[in-house]
């Protein structure tokens, strides 16, 4: 290192190290054996039956591509499943971040109602949605395309009233001034803002729902995740593996498209 970059360095602010600091370290090493200590967590049978999982990923590195034939239509079923549901859910989204964003309705107590509600259905685990919906609906992609809706409104929904939130107040004073109603005020001031924004979080909610319904089929709610849980209760692994290896090049190829589709709207 020269002693031009040492000097520098030595330029750099420092801040003193606190008390607090080691406290907060300390907490987080005692938070983690406490942790360990009440989960029985042991890391010792993972390396006693690793013999056992490198048999397994061996099978399944030999993957039966005869299976190919019945992955195919299960998997394009599971895409549509997560296009459906994307669509549904980022509908209801739409509307319902326009009548939660605090500068397009000035009730606050309305507000302050819904977004409670938000909050409430953005806790529920996508798979206990799945659940729900099969007992309701019974086991098939319908219960899956549900339960992938009130996802992607969790994700949409959320993000898409903030960036309602952060847009210019210009426009919208500017329409209110000559007399604009809310709709006019909504589709001339607001929307221009915010549809490339809008878009995005709808592709980016889709990526996730393409993972989530491969994971929603092992509670029976469609898609291609059935056949990959009844493959390994079978311990038919070389199945197991044309069908993650198909997943996973599926799921890669459309985070990439999704990525691009996203930084190109940014832009």
């Amino acid at each position: 290192m020269s002693s031009t970059e040492q000097e520098k360095l030595k330029a750099l602010p420092k801040k003193k190290f606190k008390i607090l600091n080691l406290l907060w370290v300390l907490l987080f090493i005692a938070g983690l054996f406490i942790s360990t200590n009440e989960t029985k967590t042991d890391l010792g049978a993972l390396f006693a039956n690793f013999g056992q999982f490198a048999d397994i990923f061996l099978q399944m590195l030999h993957p039966d591509w005869s299976y190919l034939g019945t992955v195919v239509p299960l998997l394009l079923e599971t895409i549509k499943m997560a296009i459906l549901g994307t669509a549904i859910g980022s509908v209801i989204a739409f509307i319902y971040s326009l009548l939660i964003a605090r500068n397009i309705v000035k009730n606050k107590a309305l507000t302050g109602i819904l977004r409670i509600i938000m909050n409430i259905i953005r806790t529920v685990p996508d798979l206990l949605l799945g659940a729900i919906f099969v007992a309701i609906v019974g086991i098939g992609p319908v219960a899956g395309v549900l339960a992938l809706a009130i996802c992607t409104f969790g994700i949409v929904v959320k993000l898409f009233y903030e960036a309602i939130e952060t847009i210019d107040p210009g426009p919208i004073e500017a329409l209110t001034a000559v007399g604009a109603n809310k709709l006019q005020i909504i589709v001339f001031a607001v929307l221009p803002q915010v549809m490339t924004y809008f878009i995005s979080y709808c592709l980016y909610a889709f990526e996730i729902n393409v993972r989530a319904s491969t994971v929603l089929g092992y509670i029976g709610a469609g898609g291609i995740g059935l056949y990959l849980q009844q493959t390994l209760q079978i311990f038919d692994y070389p199945k197991t593996g044309t069908i993650i290896i198909v997943i996973i090049i599926v799921v890669v190829l459309i985070d990439y498209v999704s990525s691009k589709s996203r930084e190109a709207l940014m832009q």
